[in-house]
This record gives structure tokens, C-alpha cells and sequence, in this order.
């Protein structure tokens, strides 16, 4: 079984966030492959579902994203699933917006929710970095995370959520190269 972990903040004040992209991402995998669920437990929700033949988890804490590690922690011990096996799908502030990269271990880059499950799983999972962009200046970057994507945003998220889920099946091999390449191609013919 493979643990996937979209991070957000619980609440439909915070449904739009660009801290939530996340949620969002996991969200169209979710509806995408007919996961079922939702289900009430470590401390967040989850979704079972298969892609092609492997069975995989999906997790959204609602711990709120800087005690995210607290949920990811429970659901791997109680499944015993290893680091290697779990992908959790992130904003990240230092990729433009749209972009998207692949990343196994490593620092959590600033990122609280990454902190966290650093702190209960160690850091040896993977990550989809989903970019929201920099708004510029420092002092700005906590009102960008938690503000709500713009309007015009759709046009570059819409497309982008789409593409993830429907490259979701590149994911099983536990690389990200064919994702990514998967993400490309699908962006470029819608």
C-alpha cells in the first residue's frame, strides 16, 4: 500500500488558499480514480482507492498544515508503511506559480507542514512541489500562503490539477521523471 498526503488547512475559510493546493491536487486524484471515502480517522480524512493494480491510501490532515506530521505519523505506523512509500503533494513558495517538481528527502525548505512530518516520519518520502510563486518580499509571504488564488489563477491551476490527476498512474514507480513528463505533455495538448 502506498500513503499519499495532500497538505491544507481544514475549513472552507481556507478552501482557496494557496497553502491549499495540496488538498486540491489530491482532491482531483480522488474524483479522477473513484476513490471512495470519505473516512473519519488519524486525525484528518482519508480516501482507499486503487490505480492500475496498487492500492493506495490518500490522506488530508486536519490537524492544520503545522501539526500535519501528527496525522501522516499515525496512518504510516498503523499501515506500517516506510517513508520510501509515501508522497505528499505541497505549495512550495520557490517554484513559480504552475511549475511543478519532484523531490525525494531533503530539507523541508521553511515549510511547516514539511517540518512536521519531518519530525514524525523522518524526511526520506517523497514530494510534489506544486509552485505558488514568491509574492516578492518577505515580510508579504505569509498573507500570499494563506491568501486565496485570484481568478486569473484558473487559468494556470485548473489545467495543472488536471494534468496531476490524470499522470497520477506515472507516480506508482516511485520516480518522478515519467510524472513530470506525463504533467508536460498533458498541459501541452489541453
Amino acid at each position: 500500500m502506498l500513503l499519499w498526503v495532500g497538505l491544507g488547512n481544514p475549513g472552507s475559510e481556507y478552501h482557496n488558499n494557496r497553502h491549499n493546493i495540496g488538498f486540491m491536487a489530491v482532491d482531483e486524484i480522488i474524483h479522477r480514480h473513484d476513490f471512495s471515502g470519505p473516512k473519519s480517522r488519524f486525525q484528518g480524512v482519508t480516501f482507499d482507492g486503487r490505480i492500475g493494480t496498487q492500492k493506495i491510501l490518500i490522506l488530508k490532515p486536519l490537524t492544520f498544515m503545522n501539526l500535519s506530521g501528527q496525522s501522516v505519523g499515525e496512518a504510516a505506523r498503523f499501515y506500517k508503511i516506510p517513508p520510501e512509500d509515501i508522497l505528499v503533494f505541497h505549495d512550495d513558495l520557490d517554484i513559480a506559480a504552475g511549475r511543478i517538481k519532484f523531490k525525494t528527502g531533503g530539507g523541508h525548505g521553511g515549510h511547516n507542514g514539511l517540518r512536521s512530518i519531518d519530525a514524525h516520519i523522518g524526511n526520506g518520502y517523497h514530494r510534489i512541489r506544486l509552485g505558488i510563486g514568491h509574492p516578492g518580499h518577505k515580510e508579504q509571504v505569509h498573507g500570499h500562503v494563506l491568501g486565496n488564488f485570484a481568478k486569473s489563477d484558473s487559468a494556470w491551476l485548473d489545467p495543472l490539477l488536471d494534468a496531476v490527476a490524470d499522470a497520477a498512474p506515472e507516480l506508482l514507480s516511485g520516480e518522478g521523471t515519467g510524472f513530470l513528463n506525463a504533467v508536460a505533455l498533458r498541459r501541452n495538448i489541453k
